[in-house]
């Protein structure tokens, strides 16, 4: 039984290890994982935002997955990403209207020049880029991933996650923030910040596989994390599963909606 129990356990890992993680593509983790969505839809959001815009950008788009998915567009429209297999995809889904950009860089475009910017789960927000490229009454609406997301999921591979919040530089605000911050951030810039919303939501993972991939795919959830690294704390994992059933953890979502 145990060398079943071994074997199936590496094979956890290797198929979990070879799946691919480019994008924000997540639709690999169908009956290996769920997680609840925000009440909020921030998809149909930025569908009905977009239909009535001149002009939109999409910071930090990924693959440009959720852009790609938008019914009607604007007549302009660009994008950024920075890390180059993602720019990648996004390029061959919106084609060259995606600037590579690194995350907490200025943004190539003039003043005043969107009068939509919207961003879904941002490594990294320039505010005052934001305010500058927006016209005067244009929108900034994002989902921003919210601090102490996965925190299950982190502690149970690397222990307690001690020390309060970080400083933030009131320029950018970074993965992981709380409410207040983002709002002072957002005001900070000049902007007025018409709509925000929190939720914590459920996320389930099924086997090892899921989590390898997610923790692959998510660098931040576990800095630094390589399969061989955290061998035994996921062999610990996987046999918390085939015991107990799905490992539990909550991400956590903020809406904010400003205008210039």
């Amino acid at each position: 039984m145990t060398g079943k129990v071994d074997g199936m356990f590496s094979d956890r890992l290797a198929e979990g290890s070879a799946v691919p993680v480019e994008g924000w593509d997540f639709s690999w983790f169908e009956g290996r994982a769920t997680e609840q969505r925000p009440s909020w839809g921030y998809a149909r959001l930025l569908a009905g935002r977009a239909a009535s815009a001149k002009a939109l950008l999409d910071v930090q788009t990924g693959g440009g997955e959720v852009l790609a998915s938008v019914p009607v567009l604007p007549p302009v429209v660009a994008a950024t990403e920075s890390w180059e297999p993602n720019l990648a995809l996004a390029r061959r889904r919106l084609g060259d209207v995606v600037a590579h950009v690194a995350d907490d860089a200025d943004l190539p475009f003039p003043d005043g020049h969107f009068d939509l910017v919207v961003s879904r789960h941002p490594v990294a927000t320039r505010w005052d880029e934001v305010a500058r490229v927006l016209t005067p009454g244009g929108r900034y609406l994002a989902q921003h991933v919210g601090s102490g997301t996965v925190r299950e999921l982190t502690e149970f591979m690397m222990g307690p996650v001690t020390g309060g919040r970080r400083d933030v530089d009131p320029r950018t605000t970074r993965s992981g923030v709380d409410v207040v911050t983002l709002v002072t951030a957002a005001e900070r810039a000049g902007l007025d910040v018409a709509d925000v919303r929190h939720e914590a939501l459920r996320m389930e993972f099924f086997d090892a596989a899921a989590v390898v991939v997610f923790l692959r795919k998510v660098i931040w959830t576990v800095p630094g994390f390589t399969v061989d690294a955290y061998r035994d704390r996921l062999e610990t994992l996987h046999d918390f599963i085939e015991r107990h059933g799905p490992f539990v953890a909550h991400s956590q979502r903020i809406l904010i909606e400003a205008v210039r």
